[in-house]
């Protein structure tokens, strides 16, 4: 963010948080541990969610998405699956600053609608989930 003069905002706690603050410069804001309000709010007002870490499903990409922002995820785990690259965001190869910075770069040449990113997360729904569950249970276990 830095290098480039893009305004950063970091949210969460962790064991690597004095460490950031200790390497991020004046374009970077570290607010710790944020509740599911403010982090609606953070969603509202960005330009994009960058996912640069590997989760087997990763719950906060798809939460951006619901909010219609997209997401720069590294290519890898659950974004793998919650991220449709060149409609609902960018994922990115190069597991480095460098290859995060690419992305971000080029990211700014690219447009998403809200629209289809909210309509992607959809996709990760607790309706739609139970409703698939139910599904299948009912398949396994005809009524009578």
């Amino acid at each position: 963010a830095n290098r480039q003069g893009f305004p950063l905002v970091v949210f969460g706690d962790g064991p690597e948080r004095d460490r950031l603050a200790r390497l991020s410069g004046p374009s970077v804001k570290l607010i710790g541990s944020v509740s599911q309000a403010q982090l609606a709010e953070l969603i509202r007002h960005s330009r994009a969610f960058l996912f640069p870490g590997v989760e087997d499903f990763g719950i906060l990409p798809v939460e951006a998405q619901a909010g219609g922002l997209p997401v720069i995820a590294l290519a890898k785990g659950g974004a793998l699956e919650t991220v449709r690259p060149d409609e609902t965001g960018l994922l990115y190869e190069d597991d480095s600053v460098e290859g995060l910075v690419d992305a971000v770069l080029q990211f700014e040449n690219e447009t998403f609608d809200p629209e289809t990113c909210r309509k992607n997360a959809l996709r990760f729904s607790r309706e739609r989930f139970e409703e698939e569950i139910a599904e299948a249970v009912s398949g396994v276990f005809p009524r009578k």
